[in-house]
């Protein structure tokens, strides 16, 4: 697929133009569009003008597909390039394709794409979904096609030797060469760690001279925003959180960062005395103790549900019985696949009666704990288990009093970083409007987002409004015009998102150019995609199942075979908290070795950050949709 490039230099003024539309158009800021056209700074167009516009720009032309002559393979494959704003999610739902797949195609896909990277996907996809009016350039060099899989077959090889197949997992090897996983690790170091690799040439075979030995782990790399923390082996064996240093930091912003002293710092980087320079590797502080997994095979695995029956109560139970239907689904996923487990489920009761559910549980016998649901209860699970370090996870509780706890998991995305996410997306859009920001009575998230606007834009003119009815088209006090706005949502309530729509809507057909941003997913955006489409609606959301996926359509399916309904909210809860936490697990138990793989499940994405050195991991995976006109 190539774009037909417009070497177009100027724009004729036509009946119905505006600036707003004409910069639009040639992917320009109004700005942008005023100072290559000085003469019409004051925006007063009439038709037959004559605009300059950059040099190169296009305008949304036909797309067309140069493809290779097809060979006999089963399948071909193209390349997309990434457009700005596009995201994982996108991607996935106009190839119809699910992000397991895409990942597949794209082994070295990385969570933070780039503006210009290439996307493999398969070429029928591209040709029947990518439109034909679409801002997408594909290489006419980059289609390729994918060899047919071949059957197994142990002879095209070495003896003791075998090629990986497209199908193979660690349990279909080990069975086939009558091999334990552990030998398979051991007579291939590092496999475990990189996974199988199509075409990959693995030893299955043990001869009289190879000796079994553990495999050695590779560096683990965890990446929370700007920050870089990996840990390394020191010369004595312990592990230390380390830091790259980045441009503009200074040795008081990162003592300062990471609550040490100067002296301290110093003390483990000597370097330090020959200055600071971008790209040093610096130790930060000794990690805790990293929790070491129970003997034997089994992973042991405690699910801490408030189903209430101890204590007669049914306020959670239908929350519970539905999370615990996931999670079913996800721990007999995983055993098919050859994982074993032990599974105990207690019943947490209530805020009363919790501390009698932790005698239940040996923490000495323990692997991983996921639940229980409050806040209180996560912290009592921890004072539980604090000389084990038990991995705990949190599907819901998040909270920064949590944030101190080392073997702590927690699942919710907060707040902050979805307005922060906001931020960083009208700062993408903005062109001197006028912003407003709806917000709810606290008005916490608002005003962190007016600052983060402040900080971010040149004199931006934000206003916290208490409803979307306060929202009003700007004034150009020159041409006495209506100009569009930035309404940004900051209010979770179902009620106020309706009529934040409704306003939007409404001004967008007044005025060309609305942007509209907000935090929070309202059921409305969905019954009233076409018109919130024109106001260029972008919004967050923790969870989104694409229903074209493969892998989506396949539990979505294997759910419904079980329980002869499609899965409730908290059913997809389930699934994925107990399926990602499963998969993260390796054969040693050592599931914070694991934490920096981003994974999507059946709806949620988990991107796991440090929320400090020595502290918990918090989720800040979620999902952008953009409504397009």
């Amino acid at each position: 697929m190539v774009l037909g490039a417009s070497a177009q230099k100027s724009h004729t003024v036509v009946k119905g133009d505006t600036p707003y539309n004409i910069a639009k158009r040639y992917g320009l800021t109004v700005d942008e569009l005023l100072k290559l056209n000085p003469k019409f700074k004051e925006g007063k167009l009439a038709i037959g003008d004559v605009l300059t516009v950059k040099t190169g720009a296009t305008s949304a032309t036909k797309t067309t597909i140069a493809e290779k002559p097809k060979t006999n393979t089963a399948t071909q494959y193209g390349k997309i390039v990434l457009q700005p704003k596009q995201t994982i999610y996108g991607i996935t739902k106009q190839y119809h394709i699910s992000e397991a797949d895409l990942r597949k195609y794209n082994p070295e896909l990385e969570s933070h794409m780039k503006i210009g990277d290439e996307i493999t996907l398969p070429l029928e996809n591209i040709k029947k979904y990518g439109g034909s009016d679409q801002h997408i350039v594909v290489t006419p060099t980059t289609v390729t096609s994918k060899p047919v899989e071949k059957p197994i077959d142990t002879n095209t090889v070495a003896d003791g030797e075998y090629v990986i197949q497209a199908k193979d997992n660690y349990y279909r090897v080990s069975k086939q060469f009558n091999i334990t996983q552990k030998e398979l690790f051991a007579l291939n170091p590092g496999l475990e760690e990189r996974g199988l690799k199509p075409g990959e040439k693995i030893i299955v075979k043990k001869s009289n001279t190879d000796i079994i030995s553990e495999p050695v782990s590779s560096k683990e790399k965890m990446d929370s925003g700007n920050t870089t923390v990996t840990t390394s082996e020191a010369v004595a064996g312990d592990d230390f959180v380390t830091y790259t240093v980045q441009q503009g930091d200074t040795v008081f912003s990162i003592v300062n960062k990471f609550g040490i002293s100067i002296d301290e710092l110093i003390a483990l980087n000597p370097d330090l005395s020959h200055g600071l320079k971008t790209g040093m590797v610096l130790k930060i502080k000794k990690l805790d103790p990293a929790y070491i997994k129970k003997n034997g095979d089994a992973l042991s695995v405690v699910l801490m549900l408030p189903f209430g029956y101890s204590t007669n109560e049914t306020q959670y139970r239908s929350m519970a019985m539905d999370f615990l239907t996931g999670a079913k689904l996800a721990i007999e996923r995983n055993a098919r696949s050859g994982q074993k487990l032990e599974i105990k489920i207690v019943d947490s009761g209530n805020e009363g009666t919790f501390k009698n559910s932790l005698t239940q549980i040996n923490p000495d016998n323990t692997d991983l704990i996921i639940g229980p649901f409050f806040k209180s209860n996560v912290i009592d699970v921890l004072d539980f288990t604090k000389n084990q370090k038990i991995p705990i996870v949190a599907p819901f509780a998040n909270s920064p009093e949590l944030y101190n706890y080392s073997n702590l998991i927690i699942v919710e995305t907060n707040d902050q970083t979805y307005a922060d996410k906001i931020v960083d997306e009208v700062r993408g859009s903005y062109s001197d409007q006028k912003i407003y920001i709806v917000a709810d009575s606290k008005k916490t998230n608002a005003n962190y987002i007016k600052n983060g606007l402040e900080k971010a834009l040149k004199k931006p003119n934000v206003v916290i409004v208490n409803s979307a009815s306060e929202i009003q088209l700007d004034q150009n006090m020159m041409t006495g015009q209506s100009a569009p706005v930035i309404a940004i949502l900051a209010n979770d309530s179902n009620d106020v998102g309706e009529v934040f729509a409704n306003k939007v809507i409404a001004l967008s057909k007044d005025v060309q150019g609305m942007k509209a941003f907000s935090m929070y997913y309202v059921p409305v955006f969905e019954k009233k995609i076409d018109e919130l489409s024109q106001a260029n609606l972008v919004y967050l959301m923790d969870r989104k199942i694409n229903a074209e996926g493969g892998f989506e359509k396949e539990i979505l399916a294997a759910y419904k075979s079980k329980y002869c309904k499609t899965p409730p909210k908290y059913a997809i809860i389930g699934f994925d908290v107990v399926n990602d936490m499963l998969t993260r697990e390796n054969r040693k138990g050592e599931i914070f070795k694991q934490m920096n793989k981003v994974q999507t499940q059946l709806a949620t994405k988990f991107e796991f950050v440090k929320s400090k050195a020595n502290g918990a991991y918090v989720n800040t995976g979620y999902r952008v949709i953009r409504l397009v006109p």
